[in-house]
């Protein structure tokens, strides 16, 4: 194979791609699309946080406003952590808009996330949201389509691939060369994407720093690459088994329709029938029971209860609680605190194994489906994915548990065992400045490392498609026939 001819074919298919009027007023409508996904990424990125930071401040004001007040009633007036979006999300909204950013934090509770746009909408976002990673996804690869569906079918319906075969052009050279020139094709759609988002970046990053972001952009793009050179091969070897140039383009069309609509959404449905969802009234109610099992802090004959306070008297030689250095009822919420909190990571951790499940579902089908890995990879690089979602979810459940542990802690101290328990009224608290002392949530985005982690086998299936795709053109060169 002559490199000089694979260069000859690719800069022919770019000129009699590039030359028609028709190419033009797709690329004007394409970069149309380009510039509203933008400004609309741009604004929603801008807007979504500057919302999220202002409230964050106004429920750490909220808190700090507070004033001497019962422990254990600030653990109860509780506050809320929201969730910072990523820079990159201005790029990729990935399941964003579905899964919330906001969580009320109190004691013996762990609610969850709520406040997406989802419930705040109509069912049209289902149909998902214009975005640049969508364009690239999606409406990118059924251009090239259009574009490179008459590479081969049309030189072979015409006559002309006999005159170049005749005339010592090998079928390799002819494949690889026009498979070049229609990802060549595609950079010219791709490049303006990555140009904003790379200036979007550099002018509109959050005021929290994610992770590694220039290196997620780097391999955002790169995936992207051996994504629209998989789609320019794919064209091609579809044409060149052809006949007609119609033919070429049904085919290519049922290919999209495949791997955009059925494999994902089939993927899917499988994923929720193998591994089925606990209602949300079935896992609170599973908790709690537990929670009573083992210990209710709120039940004054719970046996737990009454067995630990023996035990806490025996240790100290008293005979009474109120005989304790240090306050019993701050004591009982710590511990109660504990055992509530271990019971629901614990079921949490099951809820999350059975949603990995599902997603392993759709993760596998990225080796038979390229457009599932670029998805994939695309959301966990941009941290939109599942994996940073309930990262979020996480730190706002050790923040929360520390919140509590602390306010019980200060029970313990500052409360006098003497005194009656209770919380109500002006006679059982503490300072006020306490309440400043403690830090607000700051929400921190998921380490590069996990990120890299979750992304492992989407960039797998990248490379495997990379290579299936130069495959492909091998053996086609091998079977194709020029009539």
């Amino acid at each position: 194979m002559k490199w000089a001819n694979v260069r000859l074919f690719a800069l022919n298919f770019w000129s009699n791609a590039t030359k028609p009027k028709t190419f033009f007023l797709l690329y004007a409508i394409f970069m149309l699309l380009t510039a509203y996904a933008a400004v609309g990424s741009i604004q929603k990125h801008i807007t979504q946080n500057d919302i999220r930071l202002e409230h964050q401040k106004k429920a750490r004001q909220s808190w700090e406003a507070n004033p001497d007040k019962h422990p254990h009633r600030m653990a109860h007036f509780g506050t809320f952590a929201f969730r910072i979006n990523p820079s990159l999300a201005m790029f990729d909204y990935g399941i964003e808009s579905f899964t919330g950013n906001t969580v009320f934090l109190e004691a013996h509770r762990q609610n969850s996330v709520n406040f997406s746009e989802a419930t705040f909408s109509t069912g049209t976002l289902r149909f998902g949201e214009l975005s640049l990673a969508l364009l690239l996804q999606l409406v990118l690869p059924l251009i090239l389509f259009f574009i490179g569906f008459s590479g081969v079918a049309l030189d072979k319906q015409n006559g002309t691939l006999k005159i170049l075969l005749s005339q010592g052009a090998t079928w390799k050279e002819i494949l690889f060369g026009k498979s070049i020139g229609l990802f060549a094709v595609s950079m010219i759609f791709f490049i303006p994407i990555i140009l904003i988002v790379a200036i979007s970046l550099l002018v509109f990053t959050s005021q929290i720093a994610d992770d590694f972001l220039w290196m997620r952009m780097l391999l955002i793009s790169l995936g992207y690459l051996m994504f629209l050179f998989i789609v320019s091969s794919i064209t091609i070897v579809v044409s060149t088994q052809s006949n007609s140039p119609k033919n070429a383009l049904l085919k290519l069309l049922g290919v999209w329709l495949l791997m955009v609509v059925l494999l994902p959404k089939s993927a899917q449905a499988m994923g929720n029938y193998w591994f089925p969802t606990p209602t949300k009234l079935a896992f609170q109610s599973t908790i709690e029971k537990e929670v009573i099992q083992k210990g209710d802090s709120h039940n004054p004959d719970d046996p737990h209860y009454n067995h630990l306070r023996d035990s806490v008297l025996t240790v100290h030689k008293v005979s009474k609680v109120t005989d304790l250095p240090f306050n019993y009822s701050g004591f009982v919420m710590r511990e109660g605190e504990k055992i509530t909190s271990t019971l629901y990571r614990k079921h949490h951790a099951n809820l999350v194994e059975v949603y990995q499940n599902q997603n392993d579902v759709t993760r596998f089908t990225a080796f038979v489906n390229p457009f599932t890995a670029i998805k994939q990879l695309s959301m966990i690089m941009s941290g939109t994915d599942f994996a940073s979602y309930i990262d979020f979810q996480n730190q706002a459940d050790d923040y929360r548990y520390k919140l509590a542990q602390t306010m019980n802690e200060l029970q313990m101290e500052y409360i006098s065992p003497k005194k009656k328990s209770g919380s109500e009224g002006k006679v059982h608290v503490v300072d006020h400045e306490h309440w400043e002392e403690f830090s607000d949530f700051s929400h921190q985005p998921m380490s590069f490392s996990n990120s890299i982690s979750a992304g492992l086998p989407a960039l797998m299936a990248m490379l495997l498609w990379i290579g299936l795709a130069f495959l492909l053109l091998v053996y086609t060169s091998k079977k194709a026939k020029a009539i």
